[in-house]
Parts: C-alpha cells; sequence; structure tokens
C-alpha cells in the first residue's frame, strides 16, 4: 500500500508556528498531481466561513471537519502538502485526497486512509509515532464520512461573535485545525497548543491572530489547505482582545 512507505520518516519540527517535518528517507515514487480543481491544493473551506446549507446533525461535511483534521494531522511540510507530497499523497484539498490517499466511498475496508489511522503496528501508523494518534472521535467522524459516501460537502454554520468563550468557541477552532501539529512531547519551538496555557500564550502575544489572519510579519497558519474562515479568525480576535480568558 502506497502510503505506507512515509512511515519511515523521522520527525523533525520546524521553527515557530511553522508546521511540523519529517526528514524523508525513501523519496515519494510518484509526482504530485495536478489538482483538477486549479487551486494549488488549498481548495475550499476558507475565508467565507459559511455555505448557506443548514448543517444536518447526521451528515459529516468535507470541507467543515475532514479537510481541517487532515490539514493538521497530516498535510505539514515533509508529509503531505503539495510540495511534499510524500509517497505520491496529498492531503490539502477534497481533489487531491480523492486523488492520491485511496479512499473508497461507502468501502471503509478497502479504504487505505483509514487503514493507516487505525493501524496497531508503530511502522505502519498514521500519523507516525512520535505524533499523537488521531483520537477515537476523529477515527470516527473519517469513518463516518467514508460510509456515506466520502462526498464534498460543506454546510453553513451561523457566526456567533457575541456569546464567545475559550470552552464552547476557541478550544474547538484550535483542537480541530492546530493540535494536529502543536502537540507531543516536541512541539515546534516548544509551541504546544493542546491546553488552555500554551494558546493563551500565543494568544496574549499576537501570535495566535497573526497567525491565523495572515498578517504581515506572522508565518501564515494553517500552513497548507485553506484558511480559517472569516467567522473564525474574527472570533479569535474578540477572544483574545477580551484577554483570552479561561471561560
Amino acid at each position: 500500500m502506497k502510503i505506507h512507505h512515509i512511515i519511515v520518516s523521522i520527525l523533525v519540527c520546524t521553527v515557530g508556528l511553522t508546521g511540523c517535518k519529517h526528514e524523508i528517507l525513501y523519496p515519494a515514487q510518484e509526482p504530485p498531481v495536478s489538482d483538477p480543481t486549479g487551486g494549488g491544493g488549498n481548495g475550499g473551506g476558507g475565508g467565507g466561513g459559511t455555505s448557506g446549507i443548514p448543517c444536518d446533525p447526521d451528515t459529516i461535511y468535507f470541507q467543515n471537519s475532514i479537510l481541517p483534521m487532515l490539514v493538521s494531522n497530516c498535510a505539514m511540510s515533509g508529509c503531505h502538502d503539495v510540495a511534499t507530497a510524500s509517497d505520491g499523497v496529498i492531503l490539502t484539498s477534497y481533489a487531491y485526497v480523492m486523488a492520491t490517499a485511496d479512499v473508497r466511498p461507502f468501502d471503509l475496508q478497502g479504504s487505505d486512509l483509514y487503514e493507516v489511522i487505525t493501524e496497531s503496528d508503530p511502522d505502519k501508523k498514521m500519523p507516525p509515532p512520535p505524533r499523537p494518534s488521531l483520537t477515537s472521535a476523529q477515527i470516527d467522524i473519517i469513518a463516518t464520512w467514508i460510509n456515506q459516501g466520502a462526498k464534498d460537502l460543506t454546510c453553513g454554520i451561523s457566526c456567533d461573535t457575541t456569546n464567545i468563550t475559550f470552552s464552547s468557541t476557541i478550544n474547538p477552532i484550535i483542537q480541530n485545525k492546530c493540535v494536529g501539529c502543536h502537540s507531543g512531547s516536541n512541539p515546534p519551538q516548544g509551541i504546544n497548543l493542546s491546553a488552555y496555557s500554551g494558546v493563551q500564550a500565543v494568544a496574549l502575544n499576537g501570535k495566535l491572530h497573526g497567525a491565523v489572519s495572515h498578517s504581515a510579519g506572522f508565518v501564515a497558519m494553517p500552513p497548507t489547505g485553506p484558511k480559517l474562515p472569516d467567522c473564525e479568525i474574527l472570533q479569535i480576535k474578540k477572544w483574545v482582545d477580551a484577554g483570552a480568558p479561561n471561560n
């Protein structure tokens, strides 16, 4: 299975909020494919924040749930971004995921993506140790998405900018879109966002909002995949402006 070759990499983390890298011992066997969307690998899900389609709680939406998870945990430099395309696998857009990751709609056990995230063998598991594994809840979301046909769906979420708390607003954004890289025993430049204290530190020094808003002088975050929706960027700004409370 082609994406197992990348597990022989050695984990190295870059500086700042720039993502995690692997030192590839075996180069990719396939060149990166052209993105059928013409979007340079960053297709969908950013900027606007809503699609106008109400969210169904029983449906998994790729742009809302799956893509941010893949970008945070897999699509960093040295792994599965467009530039690296380790073993030909790119996980920065729906078109790339379906073209390179061997996702088979309605066929969970036949999908390589599901197989590698549930592997017990550390030499085959993704993300590779010592990076944190996906949680059981994240794995269940991917499994449900595949079983529902692995569709490229998005839905609208109303933007609440008046009742912003760390627990219900900010932390879910961080957990879904940042912690995949910024966690574990050796996160980039020591920036660990898996707990409130780490998020508070980068909030108060300006790095959090500067990075997610792609402001001048900051490294754009996420480093691959789409920019956060405008609503989430605004929510982060309002929370930071309020003193980044642990509420």
